[in-house]
């Protein structure tokens, strides 16, 4: 299930003072406030929490900001005026000033404590005290929370100066890993795969920040030089920003028995991600038990199905830890990913990632983060029997699940109503041996080509006569296939709509964040636009320069082909 995209409406809130009034806090009026925090938010230094849903906090204002892009597709769907983002107060308060707020807007934020957990595995040495009580939002700081358009929305900003989780960084992110993650939550949006999604940003013109990178021209796994970045804000929105993690933070909690109040305040988070992220499909009527049931059904189709949508667009998290995986199962947290071009089940775009989190060992990685879900929410089924066996049943379940998701979303991707398991494992050997370009590939073969000769511009090798007739059997052999499928026509139209285009190529998002840093915008905005139709034909000019291979210059390409976390 993707959240529904709400039409582009006559925009009807065209002021700062009337998008205040659209406040409403859910969260910090329904959940527990950390009892050692400073109640005015200026709580900025590294420190264990050890209670409590969020800590409130004030972001740390960019020096000179200076307005660089805003989804006018995302604004449209809110109602909201292309004009507000350039709104002086608007401005303030995304760039990380919110004493321009107002009531019922407020003039302090929040931010959120989770646990880690990698591939099932809890952790909490990652934690400056080694206790897991100082894992959290570091550099996220949420502003607001609304109703806008009849859904509620959480507004974050990334960047916004460090919180009591900064675990001594300086809550900072970078022009470049800003203007990413700006573009690739629309982009991901436009592919139909659901997303957090990206308001604005803003950039200092005088504050930097120095952080590892690579060097021109570098061929090193890791950075290799320091350097100076622009400090930037991003503004991400989604229905909440609610964690597998941070489930698992109050869980740990609850059976370490660490406060009077752990249990209650697991048995709240819960509830309050029912609430925000599940309400329509979860009957208000049922007992709490059967509702954690139904949750328990619910989000394991979204997780199977979003991690499926991930494939068919060559999406490559990078590091699907649970703290990275929102419990609403949706996409989040743009840091170290990719997208597949030259084809690699084991595409990895993180260096520190390894196999466990590349591209076809997604849906492990997701099981693993369910279980951390199930293994969260278990202890509030202890005293119905029934209902827990119900719900242990679901969790079994998820490996099926996520295999039958994959599978129908393989046979979408080639035409076909069935998943055909012998042409799907010889497609994938012919792919590997010819070095297929993932997107160009399936885009070409949406035309339902006779001959393998309009699959070669896809290809990175010169292929054998062999090789050429291996492809063009497996070809005759699928044809076959699509023909009994029903109209050609018809099923080409299909495919098109299922294998995109225009694909996120790092490459060409390279130049755009270079240039950005140099004050020129421009590449931004072109990438915003041609990322917003990806499915579309568009000009012959966007065709030559975005629908083409991957030049063998950037193959192993520090920063390009592979990149550090650091951002």
């Amino acid at each position: 299930m993707s959240y529904p995209s709400k039409p582009s409406v006559e925009p009807c809130v065209t002021t700062f003072d009337e998008f205040v009034q659209l406040a409403d806090y859910s969260l910090m009026d329904t959940l527990n406030a950390d009892p050692d925090a400073t109640g005015d938010g200026d709580d900025h230094r590294a420190r264990q929490v050890f209670s409590g849903h969020f800590v409130p906090v004030t972001p740390t204002p960019l020096a000179e900001p200076e307005y660089v892009a805003h989804s006018s597709t995302f604004f449209n769907e809110l109602g909201l005026s292309d004009e507000l983002a350039l709104d002086e107060k608007f401005r303030h308060v995304f760039s990380g000033d919110i004493s321009a707020a107002h009531e019922p807007m407020r003039q302090v934020g929040w931010a959120t404590g989770y646990a880690l957990s990698i591939y099932g595995t809890e952790y909490t040495r990652q934690c400056p005290f080694g206790t897991g009580n100082g894992y959290g939002d570091g550099r996220a700081i949420s502003v607001f929370e609304g109703i806008i358009n009849g859904q509620r929305w959480e507004m974050q900003l990334k960047g916004g100066g460090p919180t009591p989780y900064c675990r001594g960084a300086d809550g900072r992110a970078v022009l470049r890993s800003s203007v990413r993650e700006f573009l690739a939550q629309e982009y991901m949006h436009a592919l139909g795969v659901p997303t957090s999604r990206s308001l604005t940003l803003y950039v200092s013109k005088s504050e930097t920040v120095k952080r590892p990178w690579y060097s021109q021209d570098s061929h090193s796994i890791d950075p290799d030089i320091l350097v100076d970045n622009p400090v930037a804000i991003s503004t991400r929105v989604a229905p909440s920003f609610l964690r597998v993690g941070q489930l698992e933070l109050f869980a740990r909690r609850a059976c370490s028995n660490a406060h009077p109040k752990a249990l209650e305040e697991l048995s709240m988070i819960v509830s309050h991600l029912i609430e925000r992220e599940y309400k329509s499909d979860i009957n208000q009527n049922l007992s709490f038990a059967d509702q954690l049931v139904e949750l328990a059904k619910l989000f394991r189709q979204r997780l199977t199905s979003l991690v499926a949508n991930w494939l068919r667009v060559g999406y490559c998290q990078g590091n699907f830890n649970s703290d990275n995986c929102a419990a609403g199962g949706f996409t989040l947290d743009y840091g170290p990913f990719g997208f597949c071009e030259n084809f690699d089940p084991w595409f990895q775009p993180w260096t520190g990632g390894g196999e466990k989190f590349s591209f076809f060992n997604q849906p492990t990685a997701a099981e693993a983060n369910y279980y951390m879900f199930w293994k969260a929410v278990r202890p509030l089924l202890a005293e119905d029997a029934e209902a827990l066996e119900q719900f242990d049943q679901v969790g079994r379940g998820f490996a099926e699940a996520m295999q039958e998701q994959v599978q129908k979303m393989w046979a979408a991707k080639l035409g076909l109503t069935e998943y055909n398991p012998e042409l799907f494992k010889k497609l994938m050997q012919l792919m590997s041996d010819s070095e297929v370009d993932y997107t160009i590939f399936f885009r070409e073969l949406s035309y339902i080509p006779d001959d393998v000769s309009a699959l070669k511009k896809s290809f990175y090798v010169k292929t054998s006569q062999q090789l050429d007739e291996q492809w063009q059997s497996w070809l005759n052999s699928w044809r076959d296939l699509v023909i009994k499928e029903g109209n050609l026509a018809e099923i080409s139209t299909n495919m098109k709509q299922t294998n995109p285009k225009y694909t996120w190529r790092e490459w060409l998002i390279v130049p755009a964040y270079q240039q950005a840093m140099q004050g020129d915008y421009t590449l931004v905005k072109e990438l915003q636009e041609v990322l917003s139709h990806p499915y579309d034909e568009q000009s012959q000019e966007i065709e030559d320069k975005y629908y083409r291979l991957k030049p063998k210059a950037f193959f192993d390409a520090g920063g390009v082909s592979h990149y550090s976390c650091s951002s």
